[in-house]
């Protein structure tokens, strides 16, 4: 396909969304250009393989020294291939608070307050428990509970309602604080990716085509006006014109990326790269947030948790083969399939700290196995003040951007973070969990707030949720309007995570969702 009426870059959670919604009823030809490849594998597919990507899968990006964090370069997977970071993260589905979205609205969002944004939600989502109020059960998102959930996670949950934190049987509806487990974006017990909600629905349709394995150089533009997308496939330079827009869909690190080798972005920045300025922007690749967060691990005896022992692994093969023939049992298994939404002595409105809580040891991302057995907490600021940049390395798209999301510069996220901290240590210390007798593998003395603060800098990494890249706004530095087109040039739009004015209190996968429902409702309404 040398030309489509739309071009949308990357398959991931927001471009799927729009690829899809934009092919139903033949009107649009669509073309999809996606780097990776088509996640079809069982690594994909079954969800508790999660923690067994490869590079085929996990573009396994790396921050640049953060001054917060002792100097440490810290970790970035970021989905590669059809699904993006849907086909690698946890499945946990997570909206957010309601007054994240009417703090979007009052930022100079309109139309993105709560009461606007809910039925787009709805929309998206096909809730296994069915349609109320809050929840949709049409959409093409399959949302459903953990049937298999492990007793380590009930303990949890039970350990934290003995101290009087209220047990939440749904973080999405009239209340999100609280604990309990959460819901996962699987169906029948299969993974299921913003791809396969979306696209796999959409292939057999004539006007769509899936480009995979094309590595986006540039967007191309004439006249003020984008008109296609200049990429390389099997080691060959390639364009394909868009006749009505092209969507820009790549993630919170590529999207600036891309922005930035088109011309888009700051000015002086473009030009130490020797690329031409098109539209001076510095807003593009600068407000990153992400959340920061810390993970206590705690080893047990026996093989009750997760783990890395000769009875592990016959466990571990046991529940592959009953998932194989069944779909049911520990390999649809999130990990982290219990947590919550806290509020510190800190907190206003809306809580400020969120708990999850995986039944395995998990060191460095899991990059570092652990022999034995054990389990894990992570505990994260969900509203962090510190802003970090994305800038390129180069002018070339292979490689990687500079990623800095200056983690803990500002000394408010260090303070939620103590205080999440020694909240989740009263969880973890109060039976049942405590009837465990998990052995600390990084003790310190929470009263000691120095020694916190240190073991925090030495050990804290992210939990995924990059945002706010170009960001959305009617302000004269926003990157997109609120309806997602990119200011200083035509037929152009973004929709992903990166447009978030500000990081919502939550996984950030079933946001980035609906803002490609958004994406695809307000561009064929442009081109209408």
């Amino acid at each position: 396909m040398e030309e489509a009426d739309i071009v949308v870059i990357g398959c991931g959670s927001g471009g799927s969304a729009v690829a899809g919604r934009l092919s139903e009823g033949g009107k649009y030809t669509v073309a999809v250009l996606e780097a990776g490849g088509r996640n079809t594998s069982i690594k994909t597919i079954m969800p508790g393989m999660m923690p067994f990507q490869t590079d085929q899968t996990n573009w396994r990006f790396e921050t640049v020294p953060q001054a917060g964090l002792n100097g440490r370069r810290g970790y970035q997977p970021r989905g590669r291939g059809m699904g993006g970071s849907s086909a690698i993260n946890a499945m946990l589905y997570i909206r957010g608070h309601r007054d994240d979205y009417d703090e979007w609205r009052d930022l100079g969002c309109p139309g993105w307050g709560w009461d606007d944004v809910l039925p787009w939600f709805k929309a998206c989502e096909h809730n296994v428990r069915g349609a109320d109020a809050f929840h949709g059960a049409n959409g093409p998102l399959w949302v459903s509970d953990q049937e298999h959930a492990h007793p380590g996670s009930r303990a949890f949950v039970e350990a934290a309602s003995r101290l009087q934190i209220p047990v939440n049987p749904d973080f999405n509806g009239e209340r999100q604080d609280g604990v309990g487990l959460y819901q996962v974006t699987q169906r029948n017990g299969e993974r299921w990716t913003a791809a396969r909600a979306y696209l796999d629905p959409a292939e057999k349709r004539a006007n769509l085509e899936i480009i995979c394995d094309a590595l986006v150089d540039r967007v191309l533009f004439a006249d003020g006006r984008a008109t296609g997308v200049a990429y390389r496939q099997g080691g060959q330079a390639r364009q394909i014109r868009a006749r009505c827009a092209v969507v820009l869909a790549a993630g919170a690190f590529q999207t600036p990326q891309l922005l930035m080798l088109s011309g888009i972005g700051p000015g002086r920045h473009l030009a130490e790269m020797g690329i031409p300025v098109l539209v001076d922007r510095p807003a593009v690749g600068s407000d990153l947030q992400d959340h920061i967060d810390y993970t206590a691990a705690f080893e047990t005896e026996g093989s009750f948790f997760l783990g890395r022992s000769p009875a592990g692994t016959l466990k571990s093969v046991g529940a592959m083969v009953q998932w194989l023939f069944t779909r049911r049992g520990g390999m649809t298994s999130p990990y982290a399939e219990a947590g919550g939404f806290l509020r510190t002595e800190l907190a206003g409105a809306r809580p400020d700290v969120q708990l999850h809580f995986l039944i395995a040891i998990v060191e460095d991302h899991g990059r570092t196995r652990v022999k034995g057995h054990g389990y894990s907490c992570h505990a994260c600021v969900l509203r962090p003040e510190s802003r970090g940049t994305v800038r390129l390395a180069s002018a070339d798209a292979a490689d990687a951007p500079l990623i800095d999301p200056a983690f803990l510069t500002d000394p408010r996220d260090m303070d939620v973070l103590k205080a999440g901290v020694r909240a989740m240590y009263r969880i973890l210390g109060t039976p049942p969990l405590a009837d465990y007798r998990g052995r600390d593998r990084y003790p310190v003395d929470l009263t000691d707030d120095a020694a916190l603060e240190a073991l925090i800098r030495a050990r804290a990494d992210t939990v995924y949720h990059p945002v706010g890249t170009a960001r959305m706004g009617i302000d004269p530095d926003a990157v997109v309007d609120p309806r997602l087109r990119v200011h200083g040039v035509d037929g152009f739009y973004v929709a992903d995570a990166s447009v978030m004015p500000r990081l919502i209190g939550g996984n950030t996968n079933a946001p980035s969702i609906m803002i490609g429902e958004r994406g695809a409702a307000f561009i064929a309404e442009d081109l209408h």
